[in-house]
């Protein structure tokens, strides 16, 4: 293709490498661009992802920057806009998906659209509206400790009614289950109740490759990465093409990790990599506060060990200590100290040497990739599901930069080694 056929915008850095992932699977060449480029698309692909960092930002300026998003991409000759929030659907009352999805339907002349952010590789699923967190539901989760969008109910209908003008409905597991035709009877029945805004059932990768093509020919689309399994086959392509369009460079230099995400996942990875011999430096958002040069610490301790392996610099924390630190130094400076520290700390590590790098959280991905002056990633091989290996060329690492940008609740306990294990194989 020498346009792309699908244009998306991702309210994280993270997410957007996560949706990346699931759509080079499904065998689309993928670029994914550090905010709204300054020129046009200058190399081939089939669907280009515009990474914003505008989940947790005021509305008003999330639905600005996704605004501009959508205009560089439709400019670029996008076929099909695809808005991507976290399968959390991680938000407030206020928004930022309500509003976002407003001002993307109301610029795209468009009058009906889906929202379901079920990703079933990673335990999120939707059943007659309620978002799952594995057995669990999303308000009874550890998401409803979120530092910044705590989630307390899990009814994505209620949801979502509260942050968008537009009437919201349901497309639920039994029209699902009934393929395109089924999606296309149900969908009809909302228009008719004055629907525009459905939230779409799905317990599985079945029922979400079967449901793609209801989904074609649709404006826009909004949802998390799950969603994407099922696009490419509208564009004429298929899941076996995925291998040619995942191919990396080969990988270079030491090897770290860098983690912010205090989700229940991270924190048991951190404990894995800690409790396997790994070594680990704290970040501890008081020290910050004092005005100790942290940065300067963890790369003074890191610089010798490099050689030996992999080492993780980590903010990561229970919910308590969480609490405790944003107690004393309010949630928005806690947040920001720590994500500056770690994009410093970032920044120091390359400059040393690392070539190979993990980022866990998806406001510290944020912070990292804009220390480095990152802006365009070409996506790789899934490490595991919602994340691939990715790889940059900025100017601390002219010679190439592999990343790994995982959301704090993906991966299993292992995550950190076994990405190493598999940049070792390719």
């Amino acid at each position: 293709m020498s346009k792309p056929a699908l244009g998306c915008i991702a309210d994280d850095f993270t997410g957007a490498t996560d949706l990346a992932n699931n759509l080079v699977r499904g065998g689309m060449r993928v670029v994914q661009t550090i905010g709204v480029p300054d020129g046009p698309l200058d190399e081939p692909a089939d669907a280009v992802v515009v990474a914003l960092k505008s989940r947790t930002i005021p509305a008003a300026e999330a639905v600005a920057q996704s605004l501009q998003a959508l205009q560089w991409l439709r400019a670029q000759g996008a076929q099909q806009a695809y808005f991507k929030y976290c399968s959390t659907f991680d938000s407030t009352p206020a928004g930022n998906i309500g509003p976002v999805t407003d001002a993307l339907m109301d610029a795209l002349g468009c009058d009906f659209t889906i929202a379901c952010p079920a990703f079933p590789d990673n335990g999120r699923t939707v059943f007659k509206g309620y978002l799952f967190v594995g057995d669990e539901l999303l308000h009874e989760s550890g998401m409803r400790n979120h530092p910044l969008t705590p989630m307390t109910d899990s009814n994505l209908v209620r949801v979502l009614q509260a942050q968008t003008k537009r009437k919201v409905g349901l497309i639920d597991y039994r029209s699902v289950a009934r393929g395109p035709a089924g999606i296309a009877e149900r969908i009809a029945q909302l228009r008719e109740q004055g629907v525009q805004v459905a939230v779409v059932d799905a317990t599985s990768n079945a029922e979400l490759l079967a449901a793609g093509p209801a989904w074609a020919g649709m404006p826009l689309v909004t949802a998390g990465s799950g969603i994407a399994i099922g696009l490419p086959q509208n564009f004429g392509l298929r899941e076996g093409d995925g291998a040619a369009a995942a191919r990396l460079p080969a990988a270079r230099g030491l090897r770290a990790i860098v983690s912010g995400s205090c989700s229940v996942a991270t924190n048991a990875q951190v404990r894995n990599f800690i409790d396997a011999g790994g070594e680990g430096f704290a970040i501890d958002p008081l020290q910050l506060a004092a005005g100790a040069d942290v940065i300067g610490q963890a790369l003074a301790w890191a610089q010798p060990r490099l050689a030996r392996g992999p080492v993780l610099v980590y903010a990561t924390a229970e919910p308590d200590a969480v609490r405790a630190a944003q107690g004393r130094l309010g949630v928005e400076r806690a947040g920001a100290l720590v994500e500056l520290a770690l994009a410093g700390v970032t920044r120091g590590l390359v400059q040393q040497g690392v070539g190979q790098l993990v980022v866990a959280g998806g406001e510290t991905s944020g912070a990292c990739v804009q220390v480095l002056g990152i802006s365009r990633l070409r996506i790789g091989p899934q490490i595991a599901p919602g994340v691939p290996w990715c790889h940059a060329r900025p100017a601390l690492a002219p010679e190439g930069l592999h990343l790994a940008l995982k959301s704090g609740n993906f991966g299993g306990p292992r995550f950190f080694t076994e990405a190493f294990e598999q940049l070792e194989r390719a």
